[in-house]
């Protein structure tokens, strides 16, 4: 196993990929997209029953939204899925829904301060942000292969 720099995508001896910078920017722009309809959709819906509490529904539809894809789509929200890429374990296999769980609300965490935890992957060796170390998960390339050891550094 070598240790994969900036220049080097390939982590492991199964030659798995890890996604691009770029690719995770595009997948995020995505679900930020499909999130936004969603979240406007169900507010309109709770609204008319007068039922209004908007941060939380926020975070618990982004909270399923992730979970629901990641644990149950092969790693893959949609957006995730038209750039190419997924959400493993470090193993390199699926998430579960306690690691889902993390994950999605790392996200809040690596956004709280000036989305200092987005940026540390332009860093980070791995691309990892700081809810991939929470939940000790990477994203790769759909088209990288399922890895049987642990195969990230």
């Amino acid at each position: 196993m070598h240790e994969k720099t900036k220049h080097d995508q390939t982590t492991s001896y199964d030659s798995v990929q890890l996604a691009g910078l770029m690719a995770r920017l595009g997948a995020s722009i995505i679900d930020g997209i499909a999130l936004a309809l969603l979240a406007t959709l169900l507010i309109a819906i709770l609204s008319v029953a007068g039922l209004t509490f908007v941060q939380f529904i926020g975070l618990a539809l982004s909270v399923v939204y992730h979970w629901y894809f990641w644990t149950r789509r092969d790693g893959q929200t949609p957006g995730k899925s038209m750039v190419g890429i997924r959400v493993v374990k470090a193993d390199g296999s699926g998430l579960s829904d306690t690691d889902a769980f993390i994950r999605a609300i790392g996200y809040h965490v690596s956004a709280l301060i000036c989305g200092l935890g987005y940026i540390w992957a332009i860093f980070d060796g791995n691309n990892q942000t700081w809810h991939d170390k929470l939940a000790g998960t990477y994203v790769v390339r759909a088209d990288s292969p399922r890895a049987t050891g642990k195969i990230y550094r």
